[in-house]
């Protein structure tokens, strides 16, 4: 059998005259970190201190010893090179490597009996040098000539995570270091080089499915003797010969349960095992996987307005109720096992069934993929390209297949990965960004999306379907950003109007679209230590990445809200605009439910404390926006929506049973006066959407500044719809009056409390942010609107109150009418 050596420990970092403990998995910036040598540049303006380490060069060094093994070959294995580099083994050179985005292999059997004594007694130095990837690039970006791109660093040029060059949420800290695990393989034989399986399902809907498993194998040998493999599947087997140097397998598993999507059924997870054997019936090498069966299609038929973009799982078309996924540190090699669990579970815990991994970043770790699996979140994985003209000459476009096949590979297995995707808005770029005239005629990546990359998953990955970009409309017949057509990017409502614009438009699938806000206040306060914020304080300002970002949120406040008299109230509105914004699209885009069949948000996380679209920001708080999301992605929503006949009650369904509830409309004064009152049945199918005229005696006039509808779903507390006539500025909110009531629980160790707020007047997206009660606190309730002489109760834990619980709380508590 195969033995592995994980190289983990010992290794050294040096940087000219300097050596200091290294950490693998690990990079340069962690590193320097822990040795106190660098101050932490997600604080205050730091990151400017540190910009030094990503235009120098550095050298990781190991005393590797001389490995005892009595097998007939030795690999030293990388999972992952960040980015630029070369590896030496007693001074001679094992290989180069130019791209984060794969592993690295290299046979080190004849080196390491050739290796001199250059680390100690019999011991050979494993070194591996990194030249600065920002060096590195701005040397291609000379050689192939400029191209375009909507930053000025040259990402484009390496196959490197490209936000590590900053973005409009993130820092610059252009990473070096063996930034995934790094190991020793001894074989002898033969070894499992790549395992490919594509599983399929048959029969679904027409009586009991039957479970189809292929499994394409490929060996490394050391020489021809007779091999044979093995795979086991839920208590089933069959075993082949290899034929040279490849086998390919079939076995099936009569009825198996399906893997779905999280609310559409349960995720059931079979173990797929595959073991290579020698003549003598040896183990020599295995690999083991945990797959599900699932069909996944894509549905572009065109129709009366346009063509489609709907995901169809196990042939159930779905609505996607979406999230962008950024790295969720900018040295990702921190990132944990637990923490992709956390943040995919506030994810889920938001409602939400797809994570779109987005294409400036990376294929993530093995972690991340289990993870969705048994969560049921969809994954629509970008290959990594974004936001820029790619050039495809070599030995760019080599390395771009060779990362394309392995990660298509590694991946497949995943029942959770539902598409692939060429490419994060380079399509639209071309189109309408200028690029066709700077670039002349050059390359700029459309061989990848349109032709490699399409290739690579028909070939490899045929289960699954391949879409050439997002935003796209399916071919040049239409312009890439084409609402009717594929996907939509929404981008014009946050640079340029106001957040009512997404009424205008049905899109067929919203990838993206955002609306800003700063993190919690706990979180500015640990970032910018000292600081008197301000919206535009230094630190506020240098954690504002976004092109007139401030400018932005402050004209979004003004179209809806006079200006705010303190931070304070500045950082809850900007706070409460931004779930008001995403509920504004959503609630419009799933109330046209199937010609819209998705929303992707962006953005779920952060990589540092930043102003930015996230949900969850960089120390894991949740934003209003991520409590905001639980409701508009819930499987029933109830909106009022302006239809073809004037105001109209949505009942959005995506259960999967019958909801027949009756709704009470009122329309009231803002005094909480109740002016009309009446009661509709609404009647939604499983997956569908009902809309009802709202009767003209509960209409609220266009103008009005002292009326509003509300809509209350009997006996489904929270299932609460709103229309104001006019905008906040203009509406006639009396002052806020409550009362509070503290309630301690003493079990579970004491730390929950219950705040019982009852409304005097009327109470508009009342919001706690428990983050000012302590650091540490956290609620379980969003905005919420409350009618004079309602109550709501909200929980926090992590609070131990000391002095006047009341007054603090109140201080946490805020509402649009005050002042």
């Amino acid at each position: 059998m195969k033995d592995v050596t994980p190289l983990t420990d010992g290794w050294t970092l040096r940087h000219e005259s300097a050596a200091l403990p290294a950490r693998v998995p690990g990079c340069v910036h962690t590193d320097l970190l822990a040795a106190g040598l660098i101050p932490d540049p997600f604080l205050g303006r730091d990151e400017e201190e540190v910009a030094w380490v990503g235009r120098s060069d550095w050298r990781y060094e190991l005393a590797l010893g001389r490995p005892r093994t009595r097998h007939e070959r030795t690999d030293l294995v990388f999972e992952g090179l960040d980015t630029v580099a070369e590896i030496r083994l007693g001074g001679r050179l094992l290989g180069r490597t130019r791209n984060m985005h794969r592993s690295h292999r290299f046979d080190l059997t004849a080196h390491l009996a050739a290796a001199g004594d250059t680390a100690g007694e019999g011991d050979p130095a494993l070194s591996v040098e990194f030249t600065s990837a920002q060096t590195a690039a701005e040397a291609e970006r000379a050689r192939l000539g400029d191209r375009p791109s909507a930053y000025p660093e040259p990402f484009p040029y390496l196959r490197k995570m490209a936000c590590s060059f900053g973005w409009d949420w993130g820092p610059t800290l252009v990473t070096a270091g063996i930034w995934r695990p790094v190991r020793l393989e001894h074989w002898s034989t033969a070894r499992l080089r790549r395992v490919r399986p594509e599983i399929g399902v048959t029969g679904i809907g027409s009586g009991e499915p039957t479970g189809q498993v292929t499994v394409h194998l490929d060996v490394e040998r050391t020489g021809a003797a007779p091999l044979s493999a093995v795979v086991r599947l839920a208590g089933h087997s069959v075993r082949a010969d290899v034929d040279g140097d490849s086998a390919r397998l079939e076995i099936e598993v009569p009825g198996p349960d399906l893997w779905w999507p999280r609310g559409q059924g349960a995720q059931r997870l079979y173990h797929l095992d595959v073991t290579l054997h020698d003549a003598e019936g040896r183990a020599l090498d295995t690999w083991s996987r945990r797959i599900g069966f699932r069909t996944v299609r894509l549905d572009t038929t065109p129709d009366t307005y346009g063509s489609a973009f709907t995901l169809v799982v196990n042939g159930r078309p779905l609505f996607a109720r979406g999230v962008n996924w950024i790295p969720d540190d900018v040295f990702p090699s921190r990132i944990s096992p637990e923490r992709y669990r956390t943040r995919l579970r506030q994810a889920a815990a938001a409602g939400v069934d797809l994570v779109r991994v987005w294409g400036g970043g990376l294929y993530e770790s093995e972690d991340f993929y289990q993870a969705c699996d048994e969560l049921g979140l969809m994954v629509w994985q970008d290959f990594p390209f974004a936001c820029a003209a790619y050039p495809e000459e070599e030995p760019l476009r080599g390395e771009v297949e060779a990362e394309a096949r392995e990660n298509v590979v590694r991946l497949m297995p995943h029942p959770s990965l539902v598409l692939w995707n060429g490419n994060n808005e380079n399509l639209w770029g071309f189109r309408d960004w200028g690029w066709e005239e700077q670039l002349a005629s050059r390359s700029w990546g459309e061989g990848y999306y349109l032709g490699l990359l399409a290739r690579v998953v028909a070939e490899l990955d045929p289960t699954r379907p391949y879409w050439a970009g997002s935003p796209w409309s399916g071919s040049w017949d239409h312009h890439p950003n084409d609402p009717a057509h594929g996907t939509t990017h929404s981008w014009e409502v946050w640079n340029r109007t106001d957040y009512t614009d997404y009424l205008d438009q049905v899109p067929r699938f919203v990838a993206e679209f955002g609306w800003q806000a700063p993190p919690a206040l706990a979180t500015l306060r640990r970032a910018l230590p000292g600081e008197e914020l301000a919206p535009d304080s230094p630190g506020m300002l240098h954690h504002q990445r976004a092109e007139d970002g401030n400018g932005k949120l402050r004209r979004g406040l003004d179209r809806h809200f006079a200006e705010p008299a303190d931070f304070d109230r500045w950082h809850y509105l900007t706070q409460l605009n931004q779930a008001r914004a995403v509920a504004t699209g959503i609630e419009h885009w799933r109330a046209h439910w199937p010609r819209c069949a998705g929303t992707v948000v962006w953005q779920l996380n952060d990589c540092w404390p930043v102003t930015s679209w996230s949900a969850v920001d960089g120390d894991g708080r949740l934003k209003p926006l991520h409590h905001e999301l639980r409701r508009l992605y819930a499987d029933r929503l109830l909106t009022l929506q302006n239809g073809p006949r004037g105001l109209e009650l949505c009942a959005v369904n995506q259960s999967r049973g019958a909801w027949h509830t009756p709704v009470r409309l009122r329309r009231l004064a803002a005094d909480g006066t109740v002016l009309a009152e009446s009661a509709l049945e609404c009647a939604a199918e499983p997956d569908s959407v009902a809309r009802l005229a709202v009767p003209a005696p509960l209409l609220p006039a266009a103008d009005s500044a002292e009326e509003f509808l509300v809509a209350d779903a009997e006996g489904e507390p929270g299932l609460r719809a709103l229309h104001f006539p006019v905008r906040d500025r203009e509406f006639a909110y009396p002052v806020p009056e409550y009362d509070l009531e503290i309630l301690r629980d003493g079990t579970g160790g004491g730390d929950r409390i219950t705040l019982v707020v009852t409304a005097k007047t009327l109470l508009r997206d009342l919001l706690l942010q428990s983050d000012r009660l302590h650091p540490e606190a956290v609620t379980d309730t969003g905005r919420l609107t409350l009618l004079p002489g309602e109550s709501a109760t909200l929980t926090v834990r992590g609070w131990r109150p000391s002095g006047e619980a009341a007054a603090q709380a109140r201080a946490a508590l805020f509402s649009v009418g005050q002042a």
